[in-house]
């Protein structure tokens, strides 16, 4: 499963897609920071499973028509940040889907995430990251679960990591930075975590007009050890 990721910065980089889907051949892409009112259904053979509807700044999920099908979405609203608050960006930072793999006979729920902005405490990213999570648990126990997005969590990531895998998700960087804004605000920012998958590479692609490079995350599914 190949799975691509990418924060369009305001909009900026959808242009870019198409050339990202024909060189990269995705079998499911997940946005950020997009304008749902300009957002086609289908980008050559990828069709929109669902869009945020509430958000200045929404998130997309589109899948592969002959891979998948799409079965449910929701979109989530999580914690709020004092930015949230004042500046109104987003509210809905979670766009999970349910989706059948025809190739696998299996359902997979995938989730479109953005965290809360660097002005919020790693705390607050880190509840609703939880909560992100639990939201995507919903579509079915022991589901395999992939989300990826903009985590905003440049720092301190194996205490993140440590506290994701309390609940069984595992967090996967990128192979190299994501990110790079002004002189100190560059690293790992968009990355993926999982559950019943095992996550082969993430990849960061070349940067285009976003402040943020899009990940490639290959994916194989994994079964769960069950406790006893």
């Amino acid at each position: 499963m190949r799975v691509i990721s990418y924060n369009l910065r305001k909009h900026a980089a959808i242009g870019e897609l198409s050339a990202l889907i024909a060189e990269h051949e995705p079998n499911l892409l997940c946005l950020q920071e997009i304008d749902t009112e300009r957002l086609p259904g289908d980008l050559g053979p990828m069709h929109l499973a669902d869009a945020t509807r509430g958000n200045r700044l929404g998130l997309a999920v589109y899948y592969h028509h002959e891979r998948f099908e799409a079965l449910d979405t929701k979109a989530v609203s999580l914690k709020r940040s004092l930015h949230d608050i004042i500046a109104k960006p987003a509210h809905e930072r979670l766009l999970g889907s349910l989706l059948f793999d025809r190739k696998h006979e299996r359902e997979v729920a995938i989730g479109s995430f953005h965290a809360a902005p660097l002005t919020a405490l790693n705390s607050l990213r880190r509840t609703q990251i939880h909560a992100a999570h639990e939201a995507l648990d919903t579509f079915g126990a022991h589901l395999p679960t992939l989300m990826v997005g903009d985590f905003n969590y440049p720092w301190f990531q194996e205490f993140l990591s440590s506290t994701v895998q309390r609940s069984g998700h595992e967090v996967t960087l990128a192979d190299s930075r994501t990110y790079t804004r002004y002189k100190f605000f560059r690293g790992h920012f968009d990355f993926a975590t999982s559950i019943g998958m095992s996550l082969t590479t993430v990849q960061t692609l070349p940067q285009g007009v976003s402040d943020h490079m899009p990940i490639l995350v290959n994916a194989e599914y994994a079964e769960r050890v069950q406790n006893a």
